[in-house]
């Protein structure tokens, strides 16, 4: 339209042209006038035709608006229908007398899509101050006729005059203002259904902090106009509040993660507070880390696991690329080395110690059956027709659990027996008892391999490891990739016997967790475990890279919904909308996910979260960090210091540097030479 304007304005302003006679050669020249004229008529002419050439480009040309309109606008009594997506408008009608400071926290960081607008409309106070006056003679006479009259006194009366007067009062000092206050709240949902129980969730939260509420009948679209960021108020419903009041319905607010108890985590983002929390103060202890590689989940993890053992928290850590090496080093810690040729077995067949556990032997020797069972399908399981599921035939599943219970009585293991004295058997006498067996010809064939094989040595010893410290790390990094989900297995079943059969805080750091959901029997065991673990004051934390394969798992998703603790790291375009179904993130949140830096995410404990930023110490960095050029520079420092107080101890002590001594035989060696070459030219 403005084109059309700009156009008709100068057709407007065109003279009509002046022909000129057939004897125009003849004539006098044309004028200075004439020549400015027809200047200015060339220069409407070709701003025309320009203006012209640009309406018509624009009628080609999609606006914002044709972007961001939905395909269907369809209004309703009380909602709104905006293509697939149904929109329903709250607004509050009434307050309590008091409204604490924050009370719209819960409404700002509900966990749904959802818009607020809030609209504040100043008040003259000398307006008010005339009502106030008014209504407080009202009141008083009203008060007094009572008194004449011999009624009761009416203590709601008693308390509005109480509230005028104290009004009136700061109103006058300066020290309040007046203001109309309006609070609309608009939520989306998928479905008619979703978005009822979604208004529904909204009013019992206002509800329960005596704040009431109405949905927008038939001012559907008004309602849905006024929380547009337009700052339009069509809506127009407004309850009058003075400025302490208004104050405390500041939305910028995120969820106070700080407590008396438990470690620093970080720092929040949105206001700078710590973020200091205890795991075990939760529904429970269990914790999740998500991220992409390079994040910051080990450095995170890593600063968990010193800043918990400053507490007397035992943690034991199951590592497969020895990251966890350094910091078990550096803390006195035990460091297990998993692998083919190393002297650290585990005896998949081991047993808990019944010291406190309120288990039974029997109960105990059944569930032992059925780990190992599930170890085994891993190990010698058969394809069962989809990729990655293996398993048993009904009859080879019947012959395997009689043999693993025929071993176990071989070595006096019964529900009369004493498991703090007995010895579990190994592979090699469950191989001997199938052996014996009909039926089981192609079960000790597949056994074969564990037991005097390529793998053998690995499942077929007695345990060797010790985990009688605060620290225990077990790391698989040189096993093959074929090896690793089993051994991962192998090492959380021995790990959960040791925690059944001491109750104490332990915490269970399983790096890489996505091994596990490989094979539905370990990422059902894994599931046990974090399902249980809260009984025996076990808080197990699984962190993984590779989200979609996690997530994609059944036992997966359970995992993380029996998860207290959960941190969401930097995430790639391909997870992110994966994580943000699980995790109920709005697409702010999931934005900041994409956008995050190193050692920045969403940290989640229990129904509260908050931006993070894990921050370090200068000592706790040298520990944890995981950056290799980093690490190179602490390794040639530390051989350094090694190198020097080996020197300064041989000095002391009165013994020759070795070094030392080989450059003095050196010396010694080539003064001889340089000697005799003296003597031969002589």
């Amino acid at each position: 339209m403005a084109f059309e304007k700009q156009i008709e304005q100068i057709e407007k302003g065109k003279k009509p042209s002046q022909g000129l006679p057939l004897s125009a050669p003849s004539m006098r020249p044309p004028s200075v006038k004439d020549q400015r004229a027809d200047h200015e008529r060339k220069e409407r002419e070709t701003l025309s035709q320009l203006l012209e050439e640009e309406r018509v480009y624009q009628r080609g040309v999609i606006s914002i608006r044709d972007l961001i309109a939905p395909a269907s606008f369809q209004v309703n009594p009380n909602f709104l229908k905006l293509g697939d997506t149904y929109v329903r408008t709250l607004f509050i009608v009434s307050y309590p007398r008091y409204v604490g400071v924050g009370w719209a926290s819960p409404i700002i960081n509900f966990n749904w899509m959802i818009d607020i607008a809030m609209y504040f409309y100043p008040v003259d106070a000398a307006v008010i101050l005339k009502q106030l006056k008014k209504k407080v003679g009202e009141v008083e006479a009203q008060l007094s006729l009572d008194r004449e009259k011999g009624k009761p006194r009416d203590p709601l009366r008693e308390t509005a005059l109480q509230d005028m007067e104290k009004l009136r009062d700061d109103l006058t000092q300066g020290i309040e203002h007046f203001f109309q206050f309006g609070f609309y709240c608009t939520m989306y949902a998928t479905t008619k259904e979703e978005l009822d129980r979604v208004s529904e969730d909204i009013e019992s939260l206002f509800g329960s902090r005596l704040i009431h509420t109405k949905k927008g009948y038939f001012q559907t679209e008004q309602g849905f106009n006024s929380t547009l960021p337009l700052s339009n108020d069509e809506l127009q419903i407004t309850f009058n509040m003075s400025t302490s009041p208004i104050a405390s319905s500041f939305p910028f607010t995120s969820s106070d993660l700080t407590s008396d108890n438990g470690i620093l985590y970080g720092i929040n983002r949105h206001n700078n507070s710590l973020i200091l929390f205890d795991r075990f103060s939760l529904q429970n202890a269990n914790g999740v880390v998500f991220a992409t590689s390079g994040a910051g989940k080990s450095y995170a993890v890593k600063l968990e696991i010193i800043r918990s053992m400053m507490l007397g928290i035992d943690v034991i850590v199951i590592d497969p690329e020895m990251e966890y090496k350094t910091l078990s080093d550096a803390v006195g810690g035990t460091y297990v080395n998993v692998s083919l040729s190393s002297e650290s077995k585990i005896n998949p067949f081991d047993l808990p110690r019944a010291t406190t556990t309120d288990q039974g032997v029997d109960d105990i020797i059944r569930s032992a059956v059925i780990t190992t069972k599930g170890l085994l399908r891993i190990m010698i399981g058969t394809p069962q027709g989809e990729a990655g599921v293996v398993g048993f035939t009904p009859e080879e599943d019947a012959v395997l659990d009689r043999a693993i219970i025929e071993a176990y009585a071989k070595q006096d293991i019964t529900v009369d027996s004493d498991l703090a004295k007995v010895k579990p058997p190994v592979m090699q006498d469950v191989q001997n008892v199938l052996e014996g067996m009909t039926g089981s010809a192609g079960l000790v064939e597949r056994i074969l391999k564990y037991t005097e094989g390529t793998f053998a040595g690995l499942f077929n010893s007695p345990t060797t490891v010790e985990t009688k410290n605060q620290l225990v790390v077990f790391s698989v990094r040189d096993l093959e990739d074929e090896l690793r989900p089993m051994a991962i297995y192998n090492i959380i079943s021995y790990i959960w016997n040791v925690v059944r059969s001491e109750r104490k805080k332990r915490m269970l750091i399983v790096d890489e967790a996505w091994w596990l959901m490989q094979h539905e029997d370990s990422a059902k065991f894994m599931f046990g475990i974090v399902k249980r673990g809260r009984k025996y004051y076990l808080g197990v934390t699984t962190i993984t890279q590779d989200v979609n394969d996690f997530l994609t798992s059944p036992y997966g998703q359970a995992i993380v919904t029996n998860s207290s603790l959960q941190l969401l790291m930097k995430q790639s375009p391909a997870s992110a909308d994966l994580v943000q179904r699980t995790f109920h993130l709005t697409d702010a949140e999931k934005y900041l996910l994409l956008e995050s830096g190193v050692g920045q995410g969403i940290f989640f404990a229990g129904n509260k979260h908050a931006a993070i930023q894990v921050v370090a110490s200068y000592a706790e960095d040298q520990l944890v960090t995981t950056n290799p050029e980093q690490l190179l520079e602490l390794e040639a420092e530390r051989r350094a210091f090694e190198q020097e107080l080996e020197t300064r101890q041989a000095e002391s002590a009165g013994v020759p540097n070795e070094e030392k001594k080989r450059q003095e035989i050196l010396e010694k060696t080539r003064a001889e030479g340089e000697a005799l070459e003296g003597q031969l030219e002589s």
